[in-house]
């Protein structure tokens, strides 16, 4: 998605997140195992329900593991 927590900010404070289909507009919002987070990005739109979550900040391989994709543009990423 994106690399800083600030650029994640940014995203969710212009109006390009929604949680469980309500958009979101504080970066401070506690997020759930569960919840369904749909992401504009550029031109393209991200649909990822989250399954877990690390106790601990890692590199993008870990943390695909934490999160299933919804999104029907990119089914090759999609788990079951």
């Amino acid at each position: 998605m994106v690399k800083a927590r600030t650029s994640a900010a940014e995203l969710i404070e212009s109006g390009h997140v929604r949680i469980n289909g309500v958009r979101e507009k504080s970066p401070g919002h506690a997020v759930k195992i569960g919840d369904v987070l749909t992401i504009a990005l550029d031109r393209t739109v991200r649909v990822l329900k989250v399954v877990a979550f690390n106790e601990r900040r890692g590199d993008a391989a870990s943390a695909r593991v934490l999160y299933e994709e919804l999104s029907e543009s990119n089914p090759s990423s999609r788990r079951n």
